[in-house]
């Protein structure tokens, strides 16, 4: 399949493992309510007083990889390196909420610093099927298809340190209200 589906099938794995991490640590009694995570522009999350429990996982810049420039060759085929810079918010209306989630969600981030293509391989697998009943959207059954051997060996998973000034570049032109959030950049996804 398409190594076009790299960006995608790496975020729809990390809001997989964040959401399964969320229901191994019991978050939800934890919080008074059903975690929600979604992968949305922050403009787009509703905020106010019926905001939800919620991370949201953003993809707010992609940039070459250093180590893997885009005139190097994998194969047959030129490939292209790329890191994937994250922000990860958390929402909430009820005190404590909103630090409850991210200690979680940055917990389970930190517990899997580098994931192989094999675990990317058994989620996308996992997000297509219709085992739990419902039939999955198109972008999903797309997902299923990808096959990370050719264009992924490993991912790393690091937090950023983003100053304000660097969140105050990323919150101001989205036109959204500011929530605490945590900065990850993944490193490496392959296209080709």
């Amino acid at each position: 399949m398409s190594s076009a589906l790299a960006i995608a099938a790496v975020t729809a794995f990390l809001k997989s493992r964040i959401e399964n991490g969320l229901v191994d640590e019991g978050v939800n009694a934890s919080i008074g309510g059903d975690a929600v995570v979604s992968v949305l522009p922050p403009d787009r999350i509703t905020t106010g007083s019926d905001e939800r429990p919620q991370l949201n996982l953003f993809l707010h810049q992609v940039t070459p990889h250093a180590s893997l420039r885009s005139g190097e060759r994998s194969g047959q085929r030129t490939m292209l390196g790329l890191d994937l810079h994250y922000l990860l918010t958390a929402y909430g209306a009820q005190d404590l909420q909103i630090e409850i989630l991210l200690g979680y969600a940055a917990l389970v981030l930190h517990r899997m610093p580098f994931i192989g293509r094999d675990s990317i391989r058994e989620a996308l697998a996992t997000l297509a099927s219709d085992a739990h009943g419902g039939i999955p959207p198109p972008t999903l059954r797309a997902l299923a298809g990808f096959d990370p051997d050719s264009q992924i060996d490993r991912l790393e998973i690091r937090p950023q340190y983003l100053s304000g000034e660097d969140l105050s570049k990323i919150w101001s032109p989205l036109q959204a209200r500011y929530r605490p959030s945590l900065a990850y950049k993944v490193s490496m996804v392959a296209i080709g």
